[in-house]
C-alpha cells in the first residue's frame, strides 16, 4: 500500500515538474503558429467569388476577405483597403512575414486594392475578375509595378520590422 502511495506521489510530481518547464513556451507555440494559421484559412477559400463590398463566403471583395479571414482567427482589421493601409506597422518587401498585409494601386489612387501574404513572394486576395485566387507579389505584368507598401498587423506576427 505504501510502496503505491510513493509510486503516485513520484508520478503526481514528475508530471507537475514537466507542466512547469513546459507552459512558459506554449504561449510561443501559439502566437508563432499563428500567421501559418492565417495563410491556410486564406488558400482555403481560393475559388470563392468576387463580390463588390462582399465580406462572406458567398462573395469577397479585397477588404472583405480580409477582414473575414482574419476575424477567423481572433484579429480585427478595419473594413477597408485604405483605412487598413493606415494602421499596422510599415515592412519593406524584404521582410515580409506570412500574414502581413500587402497594397496596391489599382485604380489610379494610392491604395485601392489588399491581400495576405503567404510566403515564397505570393500572396491571397480577392480579385474582380477571378475571385479568391493567389499571385506572385513581384508579377512584371500586373502586382509588381503597383505594389505600393505593406503592413504587419499587431496580433498576428510578434515583431514588426521598420521600413
Amino acid at each position: 500500500m505504501k510502496l503505491t502511495f510513493t509510486f503516485k506521489k513520484s508520478i503526481t510530481i514528475i508530471a507537475m515538474s514537466f507542466l512547469l518547464l513546459v507552459a512558459p513556451f506554449v504561449g510561443q507555440a501559439e502566437a508563432s503558429s499563428k500567421p501559418a494559421a492565417i495563410s491556410k484559412t486564406a488558400t482555403s477559400l481560393i475559388g470563392v467569388k468576387y463580390s463588390y463590398g462582399g465580406s462572406t463566403t458567398s462573395g469577397f471583395d479585397c477588404s472583405g476577405y480580409v477582414s473575414y479571414v482574419f476575424k477567423q482567427h481572433n484579429v480585427q482589421v478595419s473594413r477597408t483597403a485604405a483605412s487598413m493601409h493606415a494602421s499596422g506597422t510599415s515592412v519593406s518587401k524584404a521582410n515580409l512575414e506570412t500574414g502581413d498585409l500587402v497594397f496596391f494601386n489599382t485604380a489610379g489612387k494610392r491604395v485601392s486594392h489588399v491581400g495576405i501574404y503567404i510566403g515564397d513572394g505570393k500572396f491571397a486576395h480577392a480579385s474582380t475578375s477571378k475571385g479568391v485566387r493567389v499571385d506572385k507579389l513581384n508579377d512584371p505584368y500586373y502586382w509588381g509595378e503597383r505594389y505600393v507598401g505593406a503592413k504587419r498587423i499587431s496580433g498576428v506576427n510578434a515583431v514588426a520590422s521598420a521600413n
